[in-house]
């Protein structure tokens, strides 16, 4: 088979959700399939793309840098499968088409959009899917949600879930905490610390924790101070004046984003991390946790309990007492804060990389084969 795939979601430096999917695939990728022809399209970022193809003598795979932009259909040839990493209006190839969805956001949670936002997110589902042979859904809850808006996507969608880097994300050995402590404390956090990972955007709930970070603090269930870690997304301005008027201030530290391994540093270092989201398609922070070991709490609802399981604390997100009471619980028992630790680190190990990989080629094998 001639496979190409999208790329251009982690042709940056910095990227998020998408991003890690399409690099961790196409790094596994390059591990276990020698067999097959792969081209990576993308439009930018020829040596991040390069840098993902792990194997040094995977000759099977080629970057296709479209440096004049002409589009996938001018510089792709004989492609048998066309993957998009996530929705797209899909190139005019007489090929056979897969698409992953991570989430139904724009469907689910419109509040979250603007209307040009929505509107574009719609062209491009319901462009793809009367054309794609197989629909990838990053989970159940999101391969549900799919075939609620879109019936007619039931028969060619499946599930596959995505992968934890478990060679970014792990438990610090003891020797490295001392260094792991002096960088947070370059960045301002030299105490105990709650932990949030995620984009800054009503979605993500962040207003809910910080209610809740401010009912321990008033019931002195906790000292230490909340660490925001993500960049600013869609409607998240108000939250200057909400961390003013609870009067935590001097309590919530931003950080914006943080490189991988400091991101570990932080996973590794927290007293538990609290990911309270409204919608998860495929919650990454929960198994980026996870795989370093971390107490986790996080939302009752959509992918988040999936990827959960008996690992962490789960709860409503929309009360904001409930996930309080939660995280004091976490805070105020070492045993059962342990107890999560260890079944985090347990649960971590069902979601691999590899793993994906190779139900991902599977699908490549089922569409190609008819």
């Amino acid at each position: 088979m001639h496979i190409a795939i999208n790329c251009r979601s982690f042709s940056k430096k910095q990227f998020t959700g998408i991003g890690r999917y399409a690099s961790s695939l196409v790094a596994s990728l390059s591990e276990i399939d020698a067999a097959n022809r792969y081209s990576l399209y993308t439009t930018r970022g020829w040596r991040e793309i390069k840098s993902k193809i792990t194997r040094r003598d995977a000759a099977n795979f080629s970057v296709k840098f479209d440096w004049l932009k002409r589009g996938a259909a001018k510089t792709l040839r004989s492609v048998d499968i066309y993957h998009a990493p996530s929705p797209e209006v899909p190139p005019e190839l007489d090929t056979r088409l897969i698409v992953t969805v991570h989430d139904l956001i724009y469907k689910t949670y419109p509040e979250g959009h603007t209307l040009e936002t929505i509107a574009l997110s719609d062209a491009q589902f319901q462009s793809f899917i009367p054309r794609a042979a197989r629909i990838i859904c990053s989970s159940r809850s999101t391969q549900n949600d799919l075939c609620r808006y879109f019936p007619e996507a039931k028969d060619k969608s499946c599930y596959v879930y995505q992968g934890v880097d478990t060679n970014n994300f792990y438990p610090l050995p003891q020797w490295e905490l001392p260094s792991a402590g002096n960088i947070l404390r370059e960045k301002g956090v030299k105490g105990p610390f709650i932990l949030f990972v995620g984009t800054i955007e009503p979605r993500k709930n962040l207003q809910g924790l910080l209610e809740a970070f401010a009912w321990l603090k008033e019931r002195r269930f906790f000292e230490g101070k909340l660490v925001v870690v993500g960049m600013a997304g869609w409607k998240g301005e108000g939250l200057a004046g909400l961390i003013e008027h609870l009067g935590i201030k001097d309590d919530v530290i931003f950080l914006g984003f943080v490189s991988n391994d400091e991101l570990r540093f932080f996973y590794n270092l927290a007293e538990v991390f609290v990911f309270p989201s409204f919608y998860e398609g495929f919650g990454y922070p929960i198994l980026e946790a996870f795989s370093c070991g971390a107490a986790v709490v996080t939302s009752d609802v959509s992918s988040c309990p999936e990827l959960a399981g008996d690992a962490a604390l789960t709860v409503d997100p929309h009360d904001s007492g409930a996930i309080a009471r939660s995280v004091g619980r976490v805070l105020q028992d070492t045993n059962f804060r342990n107890n999560l630790k260890h079944k985090a680190l347990a649960r971590a190990q069902g979601f691999n990389n590899q793993e994906t990989a190779r139900k991902t080629l599977r699908v490549y094998e089922e569409v190609y084969k008819g």
